[in-house]
């Protein structure tokens, strides 16, 4: 099986022309995923597996059968962006030790995290249930393993299967609940508990201690400052908590990184963990191959 090679692009001068022509209803055709492109032991809340994603091994095996023919590996790295917002989507994403961040791109070019999908979730299943575009820019925050299916082939299988639809509709109001609580995190928490909720989720997913990132970048995820993000971490330093060097961050007190997070980590994670579980409110008939409550 062949790997997909795709290519970063930023143009300049993008987020703002993107804004003016989406107000005029105009669907875009830009890089990454738009159509006409030819591209064939830590203690953590959300526990990885390598190499797996979640979701879809959670699909029954006449599922999994028709669906695995169609699965292409993808190479993305650190900053790669999958789709622009506005952005004509043909495949459904799953990171398979990757991390994808979904960001909301406003006309100044300033753009914040709103979701991040790692190997719990997928990327672009509203699309392939319905609008095939995308609302928000999507890009890759933590290189690794990533997976695509193309829509079509998991819309079939959406309609023809109880259970698929129940998990994919499950998960997606799960995602639905991250978009809420970021918003309420990005509105009434401090920068600094806002990066150690960034971090833990980075760390959750990550095969290393280490993570590569530039205060930069995390101002941009953060929809923050460059200086802000500085302070808050050279803050977080002295405390004990994280290492800094050259770009790299070192996780060193993990439960003390813990307790100066908000409490937003840990409802999200904890949202992700039970997704798969029908809670016991769940609409009977509705819970069809999902795990069952004891």
């Amino acid at each position: 099986m062949g790997v997909t090679q795709i290519k970063s692009r930023h143009p300049p001068l993008f987020y703002f022309i993107l804004f003016v022509l989406g107000m005029s209803g105009t669907v875009l055709s830009w890089p990454m995923d738009q159509k006409n492109i030819k591209a064939p032991p830590r203690r953590s809340l959300l526990k990885p597996v390598a190499h797996t994603n979640r979701l879809l091994d959670a699909f029954e095996p006449d599922s999994r059968a028709r669906i695995d023919p169609h699965v292409q590996p993808v190479t993305l790295v650190l900053g790669d962006v999958v789709c622009e917002a506005g952005g004509f989507l043909e495949y459904v994403y799953f990171p398979k030790g990757a991390v994808l961040s979904l960001l909301t791109v406003l006309a100044s070019g300033a753009a914040i995290e709103t979701a991040n999908i790692g190997n719990e979730g997928a990327f672009g299943l509203f699309a392939a249930m319905y609008s095939r575009t995308s609302f928000n820019q999507c890009l890759v925050q933590l290189q690794g393993g990533l997976v695509r299916v193309p829509s079509e082939i998991l819309r079939a299988e959406f309609e023809r299967s109880d259970h698929v639809r129940n998990l994919l509709v499950s998960y997606s109001e799960t995602q639905l609940a991250q978009v809420q609580q970021t918003a309420a995190c990005n509105s009434m928490h401090t920068i600094q508990q806002r990066l150690c909720r960034w971090l833990l989720m980075m760390h959750d997913r990550a095969e290393t201690e280490e993570l590569s990132y530039t205060h930069e970048f995390l101002a941009h995820m953060l929809g923050a400052d460059r200086k802000s993000v500085t302070l808050a971490a050279q803050d977080m330093q002295a405390a004990g908590l994280i290492g800094y060097q050259r770009g790299k961050i070192q996780i060193v007190d993990r439960p003390g990184l813990e307790k100066a997070s908000c409490e937003c980590y840990a409802m999200v994670q904890a949202r992700f963990n039970a997704f798969l579980t029908p809670p016991s409110t769940a609409v009977q008939g509705n819970t069809k191959g999902r795990i069952k409550l004891p």
